[in-house]
Protein backbone atom coordinates (compact mmCIF):
# COMPACT_ATOMS: atom_id res chain seq x y z
CA UNK A 1 0.00 0.00 0.00
CA UNK A 2 1.64 3.65 -0.91
CA UNK A 3 1.33 6.68 1.04
CA UNK A 4 -1.50 8.18 -1.55
CA UNK A 5 -3.50 4.60 -1.08
CA UNK A 6 -3.16 5.25 2.36
CA UNK A 7 -4.37 9.09 2.24
CA UNK A 8 -7.28 8.21 0.68
CA UNK A 9 -8.48 5.56 3.09
CA UNK A 10 -8.16 8.14 5.56
CA UNK A 11 -9.96 10.32 3.86
CA UNK A 12 -12.75 8.12 2.53
CA UNK A 13 -13.13 6.65 6.31
CA UNK A 14 -12.85 10.50 7.66
CA UNK A 15 -16.28 10.98 5.37
CA UNK A 16 -18.05 7.90 6.17
CA UNK A 17 -17.57 8.42 9.74
CA UNK A 18 -18.13 11.84 10.94
CA UNK A 19 -19.96 13.29 7.80
CA UNK A 20 -22.17 10.45 6.70
CA UNK A 21 -25.58 10.36 8.61
CA UNK A 22 -27.44 7.64 7.04
CA UNK A 23 -28.92 4.20 8.17
CA UNK A 24 -28.12 0.96 6.53
CA UNK A 25 -29.12 -2.63 7.12
CA UNK A 26 -26.65 -4.76 7.88
CA UNK A 27 -23.53 -2.22 8.17
CA UNK A 28 -22.30 0.76 10.86
CA UNK A 29 -21.03 3.28 8.26
CA UNK A 30 -19.37 4.99 11.16
CA UNK A 31 -17.17 1.77 12.56
CA UNK A 32 -16.81 1.12 8.93
CA UNK A 33 -15.52 4.71 8.25
CA UNK A 34 -12.83 4.13 11.83
CA UNK A 35 -12.47 1.23 10.37
CA UNK A 36 -10.83 3.02 7.15
CA UNK A 37 -9.12 5.48 8.99
CA UNK A 38 -7.15 2.83 11.27
CA UNK A 39 -5.78 0.99 8.28
CA UNK A 40 -4.96 3.61 5.95
CA UNK A 41 -2.98 5.07 9.43
CA UNK A 42 -1.35 2.23 9.40
CA UNK A 43 -0.89 1.61 5.72
CA UNK A 44 0.54 5.20 5.54
CA UNK A 45 3.45 4.55 8.91
CA UNK A 46 4.11 1.02 7.54
CA UNK A 47 4.84 2.95 3.74
CA UNK A 48 7.27 5.99 5.43
CA UNK A 49 8.94 3.27 7.31
CA UNK A 50 9.79 1.45 3.90
CA UNK A 51 10.50 4.09 2.25
CA UNK A 52 13.16 5.14 4.32
CA UNK A 53 14.50 1.68 4.25
CA UNK A 54 14.48 2.14 0.34
CA UNK A 55 15.89 5.36 0.31
CA UNK A 56 13.18 8.00 0.74
CA UNK A 57 14.56 9.36 3.53
CA UNK A 58 18.17 10.06 5.12
CA UNK A 59 21.50 8.67 3.64
CA UNK A 60 22.37 6.02 2.34
CA UNK A 61 25.49 3.67 2.18
CA UNK A 62 28.03 5.59 0.40
CA UNK A 63 26.93 9.27 -0.47
CA UNK A 64 27.51 10.61 3.30
CA UNK A 65 29.34 13.50 1.27
CA UNK A 66 32.26 11.07 0.23
CA UNK A 67 34.20 11.42 -3.54
CA UNK A 68 34.29 8.24 -4.69
CA UNK A 69 35.84 7.00 -7.89
CA UNK A 70 35.45 4.03 -9.71
CA UNK A 71 38.31 2.58 -11.77
CA UNK A 72 37.45 0.13 -14.35
CA UNK A 73 40.14 -1.88 -15.22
Amino acid sequence: MGISLSILLIAVGAVLAWAVDAQVSGIDIQVAGIILVVVGAIGLIASLIFWSSWGGFGNRAGSGGQNTTVVDR
